[in-house]
């Protein structure tokens, strides 16, 4: 006996989402900026609401990590000087 297709749906739903958390589990625990309890708060947020805390937090996180790179740089960008803009 077959199972429905909808059960069969379902267990494709619980296993991405459990590959999503561990993914977003390890990549929150890599990144060094945050502090041990941002980490398990995180964590613990991504496990207690799966798909939503998961994607929120991952993008979340990648953009503040975007900003900490774009704030690094070193000239990075046109410089106005006043010289060149007949000043």
């Amino acid at each position: 006996m077959e199972a429905p297709v909808e059960f069969k749906l379902w267990y494709a739903f619980a296993f991405v989402g459990i590959l999503l958390n561990f993914a977003v589990s390890i990549y929150i625990l890599r990144i060094k900026e945050l502090e041990r309890f941002q980490r398990v708060t995180q964590i613990v947020l991504i496990w207690l609401i799966p798909f939503i805390a998961s994607i929120g937090l991952w993008v979340f996180n990648r953009s503040l990590e975007q900003e900490a790179k774009q704030d690094k740089e070193f000239g990075s960008g046109p410089q106005d000087t006043g010289f060149d803009n007949g000043e």
